[in-house]
């Protein structure tokens, strides 16, 4: 643990884990989803084994326990294989794994003196469930998540004035709503001005490191210039699926014309369905009724917990 940020932590026997927050005195810990930190023990001995060999001053890089700022280092545990939603028990600890991989900080002193770091593809984060004392040598076990969990959602709003400040987002915190009452798992809620590549980042992110298994967009879907919402998905997706942005459209015909003036896509990258709905709070809610009795069965068919297309 360490008690600030941007510095190595320091290996400790015992630490307080605390449910929702993360390890009592440490710098990263938060009402956040990455409060715990994790990285395997046999990735870390492979990166130093490979440093050892292309670098004559191995002893200078600091390859120990908390380098790469992680909280519990693993024994005999893939860790970048374990989906989000995993549950991880440990002592009386549980932890529940919420994210795979990230961008590695612009001081990571790791990346400075070899130029390359492991935790961007070899860790894992986690919030803390259940707190306690957790000690060293305890063994996990790992769950892997139900079946019957909740489907996880996040919410991205495009605006560039919402981004900046000069109005208050309602579109996304009405989507929000609406998918927590279908009984979804909201992950993330997001504001991002119109800008292609921020979004593509963030579809990628929240897809593949946050395994999300839907992703619905608000905004940036009409004629303006700046409207680049179906364009950036679509350059991150995998397969198409456009039954439902031509359901959304021919639907919210019934409510106004002007409906056929969105752009708005449905696709899907690997196994997360990328949705563009149009950016008012009104047309968020009678595009979500319009794909809400079918949107539960196309999840589940397309994360494998359904068999089939069609019922019977």
């Amino acid at each position: 643990m360490s008690s600030e940020k941007g510095t190595a932590k320091e290996q400790v026997r015992e630490a307080e884990f605390v449910p929702n927050f993360g390890i009592k005195g440490d710098a990263h810990a938060g009402n956040w989803h990455r409060q715990i930190s994790l990285l395997s023990s046999e990735a870390v001995e492979k990166f130093a084994g490979e440093l050892a060999s292309e670098h004559a001053d191995i002893s200078k890089s600091g390859i120990c326990p908390g380098a790469f700022g992680e909280n519990l280092l693993t024994e005999g545990i893939c860790l970048k294989d374990i989906p989000c939603g995993t549950i991880l028990r440990a002592g009386e600890v549980i932890l529940r794994i919420t994210q795979r991989g990230k961008e590695c900080h612009s001081g990571c002193n790791i990346r400075k003196l070899t130029g390359d770091c492991i935790m961007p593809r070899e860790g894992v984060f986690a919030e803390v469930i259940k707190g306690g004392i957790l000690r060293t040598g305890e063994e996990i076990s790992i769950e892997p998540d139900s079946a019957d969990s909740p489907f996880r959602a996040a919410v991205i709003t495009m605006s560039d004035r919402a981004y900046a400040g000069e109005y208050t987002d309602k579109s996304g915190p009405a989507l929000a709503g609406l998918l927590r009452k279908e009984g979804f798992e909201v992950i993330e809620e997001l504001v991002l001005p119109d800008d292609g590549e921020m979004l593509k980042t963030n579809l990628i992110r929240l897809a593949d490191r946050r395994d999300a298994d839907l992703i619905i967009t608000t905004g940036g879907t009409g004629f303006s210039v700046r409207d680049v919402t179906p364009e950036a998905t679509l350059a991150v997706a995998t397969r198409n699926a456009p039954g439902i942005a031509e359901a959304i459209r021919a639907g919210s015909m019934r409510f106004t014309p002007k409906a056929m003036l969105s752009r708005g896509v449905s696709a899907i990258r690997n196994r997360t369905l990328m949705i563009n709905f149009p950016g008012s709070p009104k047309a968020v809610e009678e595009c979500f009724g319009i794909i809400r009795e079918a949107l539960v069965h196309g999840l589940g068919i397309l994360t494998g917990r359904e068999g089939k297309l069609y019922t019977d």
